[in-house]
């Protein structure tokens, strides 16, 4: 169930939770650190992306998606994106 943002955070929408199969496949691809890395929106936009989804077989093609973004580093959810330096 998503939960309210938290006070002080910038999210505009409910934070959504991780489902396990989301949570095995990252570590499964070594790509928990790389999500971590992304700004929390995107973390939560992929999440309320795939568990909108009605169909697991559609579940598993945006973690697919976004597992494959995660692994170029320059995409997010179809669109390019690059990660800012931090100073």
């Amino acid at each position: 169930m998503p939960k309210a943002p938290p006070p002080g955070t910038r999210l505009k929408r409910p934070v959504q939770p991780m489902p396990a199969f989301v949570k095995e496949a990252l570590a499964r691809a070594g790509l928990a650190a790389r999500y971590r890395e992304r700004p929390p929106y995107q973390r939560n936009d992929y999440l309320m992306w795939i568990n909108q989804a009605k169909l697991s077989s559609t579940k598993q093609k945006r973690l697919d998606q976004m597992l494959a973004e995660l692994r170029s580093g320059d995409a997010y959810m179809g669109m390019a994106w690059r990660a800012r330096r931090k100073p």
